[in-house]
C-alpha cells in the first residue's frame, strides 16, 4: 500500500472516535499491552512527560515541547486530535512523522492490529511509542486521549505527569460529575512520580489528587501564579493561555530541579515565543486574519466555551459574527446559554456522522433565541464561513467555534 492507501485502511477499518465517538470507546490496557509487547515495548526507551486534564493539554504539550526543543533537545510530541493532516498527531521537533514510516508500521503490524482488535486511538499510540524509540527521543511528551486511567497512553511511567484541569466533558465514558471525571483521570499518577495539578479546582477535587498522591507516594505540586511568570511573553492574545503557560513554568522549574534536566532562561522566553514556529501549533484562539478579524478556537465544553466568551468581551468591534458547529453528545443548549444575544449567528453542521444537526439546531435556537433576526443557518461548515465573510466589514469580528471538526474544515478551506 502506498501512503493514500495505508491512511484509508487506518481510517476505514479502525474505529476511531473522531468520528463515530463511543461507540470506537476501547477503555483497558491489555490490548495496548500485547501489542506493545510485541514491538519489544519500546515505551520503555525513552524519557516521557504525561498530559492530562479536561481543557488545556494541547496548548500545555506544545509549550513545553517548544522549550524544550530551543534548548536542543529531541522532542516527540504526541496530540489528538489532528486538524488538517493525520500526521499532526505525532511530531519530532516539530516536523510530521514521515509518511514512509506509516507505510512500514502498518504493513508489518497490520495482522496482529486486526487480531487483537484495536481502536485507532491505540494503534497511534503504539506507532508513537515506536517511532520515538526509533528517534531516540531526549523526552517525548504525550497527551492523554480520553479520561486516564484506562488511557492507553497510561503505559508510560514519566518524569512528571501533569493534570491541567477538570470540567465536565465525555460525561458517558467518563463520569456525570467532577469528582467522577477527577477520579478517572488521577488515573495517571504514578508511584513516586511528581504531579503538577492545575491551580483552578475545587478544594474536592485536589484533596481527591492529594490522596491519590499520598497513596502512590507521589510528590504533589498545585501550580499558582509565580511572582516573575509574566516576564514570559507568550504569542497569544486569549488570556485563558495564561493559566496553561504558569503550568508549564511549573513543569520545567520541577524537572530542573529534581530531574537535572538543563533549561536556561534563554530557552523559556524564546521557547514562549516561538511555539508556533517550533510546533505548528493550531486551533486555540487562532487569528487567520484581520479586517476583520477572523479566530478560530476548538472550545467544545463547556468551560472552553465559557474561556472563549470572557475573551469576546475583551475584543474591540462593530460587530460579531458567530460560525458555530457541535457534536450530538455535547450539551449544546448549555454551550448556547454562553454566547452574547447581540451577534450575528451562522450555525452549521460539521462533515462528520457525529455532527449535531440543523434540525435540531433550529429546534434548540427558536427555543433560546426566540425572535432573533441574525441568525442563519447552513448545512456546511464551508457554506456558513463564507457567508460570514461576505456580510462582516472591515471592523467585523467573525469566530469560528464549536467543535475541532468545524474548526478544521475553516482552516482547510484557508489553506
Amino acid at each position: 500500500m502506498n501512503y493514500f492507501e495505508t491512511v484509508q485502511w487506518i481510517f476505514n477499518r479502525l474505529p476511531i472516535y473522531q468520528n463515530i465517538g463511543l461507540k470506537s470507546y476501547k477503555p483497558g490496557l491489555k490490548r495496548i499491552q500485547t501489542f506493545c509487547s510485541h514491538l519489544g515495548n519500546p515505551q520503555n526507551f525513552f524519557k516521557s512527560i504525561h498530559v492530562g486534564g479536561t481543557n488545556g493539554k494541547g496548548s500545555t504539550v506544545h509549550m513545553l515541547s517548544s522549550i524544550l526543543q530551543e534548548e536542543k533537545y529531541n522532542i516527540g510530541l504526541f496530540t489528538s486530535p489532528h486538524l488538517i493532516d493525520f500526521r499532526e498527531r505525532i511530531t519530532y521537533n516539530g516536523f510530521l512523522i514521515e509518511k514512509d514510516f506509516i507505510i512500514d508500521f502498518i504493513k508489518f503490524n497490520k495482522k496482529l492490529i486486526e487480531k487483537e482488535q484495536m481502536s485507532f486511538f491505540e494503534m497511534n499510540t503504539a506507532l508513537a511509542f515506536q517511532y520515538f524509540k526509533e528517534k531516540k527521543v531526549s523526552i517525548a511528551i504525550i497527551e492523554v486521549g480520553m479520561g486516564g486511567r484506562l488511557d492507553s497512553t497510561n503505559l508510560i511511567c514519566p518524569e512528571v505527569s501533569i493534570i491541567t484541569n477538570i470540567s465536565i466533558d465525555h460525561t458517558k465514558s467518563l463520569g456525570e460529575n467532577q469528582f467522577q471525571i477527577a477520579l478517572e483521570k488521577s488515573g495517571i499518577i504514578k508511584r513516586n512520580v511528581s504531579v503538577i495539578i492545575g491551580s483552578e479546582m475545587s478544594k474536592e477535587i485536589r484533596f481527591l489528587f492529594f490522596k491519590k498522591a499520598l497513596k502512590k507516594n507521589a510528590p504533589i505540586y498545585f501550580s499558582k501564579n509565580m511572582k516573575d511568570y509574566s516576564k514570559y511573553k507568550i504569542p497569544f492574545e486569549a488570556d485563558y493561555q495564561n493559566l496553561n503557560k504558569i503550568i508549564v513554568l511549573k513543569t520545567i522549574n520541577l524537572l530542573h530541579r529534581r530531574k537535572n534536566i538543563i533549561i536556561s532562561n534563554n530557552s523559556i522566553k524564546n521557547g514562549f515565543k516561538n511555539v508556533i514556529k517550533n510546533t505548528n501549533f493550531k486551533g486555540r484562539w487562532q487569528i487567520l486574519q484581520y479586517h476583520p478579524k477572523i479566530v478560530c478556537d476548538i472550545a467544545h465544553n463547556e468551560e472552553g466555551i465559557h474561556m472563549i466568551n470572557n475573551q469576546l468581551k475583551k475584543e474591540s468591534y462593530d460587530n460579531l459574527h458567530l460560525v458555530l458547529g457541535f457534536l450530538k453528545e455535547k450539551k449544546v443548549e448549555q454551550l448556547l446559554k454562553y454566547f452574547p444575544i447581540e451577534a450575528f449567528y451562522y450555525f452549521c453542521q460539521p462533515n462528520i456522522e457525529r455532527k449535531f444537526s440543523i434540525h435540531n439546531l433550529k429546534i434548540l435556537a427558536k427555543k433560546i433565541f426566540k425572535n432573533h433576526r441574525k441568525i442563519s443557518f447552513f448545512f456546511s461548515v464551508r457554506e456558513a464561513f463564507l457567508s460570514s465573510k461576505n456580510k462582516a466589514k472591515k471592523k467585523d469580528f467573525i469566530l469560528i467555534s464549536g467543535s475541532s471538526f468545524t474548526v478544521s474544515e475553516v482552516l482547510l478551506l484557508t489553506l
